[in-house]
């Protein structure tokens, strides 16, 4: 394919997509050539039949400007900030997909976001050949199957970028990845292009917010709903009634936040929102295991969950009722101390208590899952007592937010090639230690190799399922109450005090 053909491929399929209407088509490759540097152009008609494919006709046109020096360096940073320019000239106005948005969730919440998903998909802000490179399988568990993926779809920046990026100038606008400064950005090397971003204005809870998708989407219609303005994360009774508010206009949509401490928390603490999605968890699944009553709510189901963290679930039909529980159970934890079962509310003057909330429909009833959270360190567990263990750190060191806390992995790049190593050396029988690859699952992987008879056809699988355990055993280690006799007395002292 030729670069004339591509560009009118890429102009093809922004009318296939309904991004760009008939008439205006003359108008859409003239934008591309403004953008490509090109100012001579032959239409080439495609040939009958002939598929289109995005990223093929991306690529072309990049190889291309490379060559003739519109493309300065031939790498994944200044590749992503050229092609999203060009899907940018072929994105509607913010206007028109708000317009969109609006018309179709008259009819329905569920046909808006239907549309405004594969819309996120058509525009390529979601790219959808990356995330497919993503490595995922189910574990089994005591817990349910659990979730375990390997994030391939966030792509490494090389050298020369890290070291271009250094030499910017310092920016503060946009002030973060989630403000709403972001639609339309032309990006710099060391921050996204966006002119292919699009977002939809919601209210929750009598309050001004946007619904966007994560471009990563970890999950099933990965959805980001975040406050119009850039103020920080914060657990409280208000956040608890967004919540609900929002299931209560998006039903088929799950929500929860991240918790509102370091460590404990996400990665944009700075800037209020929430995450949810299409999607049924192991969590969600996870069965009562222990039903509590608390005094004054006996009209709210209430019980702790059979999970590795420590979860209280609340199920009613009223949302103001579990408002009201949820903000008690919150006060009282964010104050609580019980130093035998080595729970901390502060140190020093630093808070140690928090929660992260998950809102749902149960039918016609509204649940609510309070995660409890600590993020106390010591000398012992630097990175935090409820977080992953150093033993552990082979597979997961990173912190563990809400996506992780309701049971998806999202476990680092890096394991790609390291636990197919382990595989190969399981077969062979060669020393773990010997490979820069292997050396840090090395005692795991005897202990895998000494429990299994281990074959060239069951090896990677045997190994995807001892990753899941481990995952399994982070989510114990992150739990504030621990799993056994001992641990469910001391997360009953704490209920029969709310």
């Amino acid at each position: 394919m030729n670069r004339n053909e591509a560009i009118t491929g890429l102009a093809e399929y922004a009318l296939d997509k309904e991004l760009i209407r008939p008439e205006e088509k003359i108008w859409a490759v003239n934008s591309l050539l403004d953008v490509l540097e090109i100012d001579t152009y032959s239409l080439e008609e495609l040939q009958e039949n002939e598929t289109i494919n995005l990223t093929e006709l991306l690529d072309v046109l990049l190889d291309d400007a490379y060559e003739r020096g519109v493309l300065t360096e031939n790498s994944v940073v200044y590749r992503d900030l050229l092609d999203t320019k060009l899907m940018g000239c072929l994105t509607p106005r913010p206007s028109q997909v708000m317009d969109r948005f609006a018309m179709l969730r008259k009819e329905s919440s569920q046909k808006a976001t239907d549309w405004y998903y594969q819309f996120s998909q058509d525009t390529n802000y979601i790219r959808k050949d990356r995330v497919a490179k993503d490595i995922r399988w189910k574990t089994a568990t005591e817990y349910g199957d659990l979730d375990i993926s390997i994030n391939l779809s966030k792509p490494e920046k090389d050298p020369k970028a890290i070291a271009a990026a250094r030499m910017q100038p310092a920016s503060d606008y946009p002030k973060c990845m989630l403000c709403v400064e972001n639609v339309g950005y032309p990006g710099r090397l060391n921050f996204p292009a966006r002119q292919n971003h699009r977002i939809v204005p919601i209210e929750i809870n009598g309050t001004a917010w946007y619904l966007q998708y994560s471009p990563y989407v970890y999950y099933n219609e990965h959805c980001i709903c975040f406050n119009e303005k850039h103020t920080p994360m914060k657990i409280d009774r208000a956040c608890f009634a967004k919540l609900l508010d929002f299931v209560r206009q998006f039903p088929h949509y799950f929500v929860g936040s991240n918790a509102d401490l370091p460590i404990v928390g996400g990665s944009i603490l700075a800037h209020d929102h929430f995450q949810g999605g299409h999607y049924t968890f192991a969590m969600e699944r996870a069965p009562i295991e222990t039903d509590i009553i608390f005094d004054g709510y006996k009209d709210v189901r209430a019980g702790i969950v059979k999970w590795p963290m420590s979860v209280i679930r609340l199920t009613a039909k009223a949302p103001e009722r579990l408002v009201e529980l949820a903000d008690r159970i919150l006060l009282s934890w964010r104050g609580y101390t019980d130093e035998k079962a080595m729970i901390l509310a502060e140190t020093d003057g630093e808070p140690h208590n928090t929660i992260t909330p998950i809102a749902r429909r149960r039918g016609e009833d509204f649940e609510l899952d309070l995660v409890l959270r600590n993020n106390l360190t010591t000398p012992e567990h630097p990175l935090g007592v409820y977080h992953p263990h150093a033993e552990l750190h082979h597979i997961k060191k990173e912190n563990i937010g809400l996506i992780e806390v309701m049971g998806l992995a999202i476990l680092p790049g890096r394991l790609k090639t390291e636990l197919a190593a382990v595989a190969d050396k399981l077969v062979s029988g060669e020393d773990m230690t010997k490979d820069p690859l292997t050396a840090v699952h090395a005692e795991w992987a005897n202990d895998i190799a000494a429990r299994y008879d281990i074959t060239e056809d069951n090896a990677w699988t045997i190994v995807q399922e001892e990753t899941g355990l481990i995952f399994a055993k982070v989510l114990e280690q992150a739990g504030v109450y621990s799993r056994d006799e001992e641990g469910k007395e001391a997360f009953l002292r704490f209920v029969h005090q709310v």
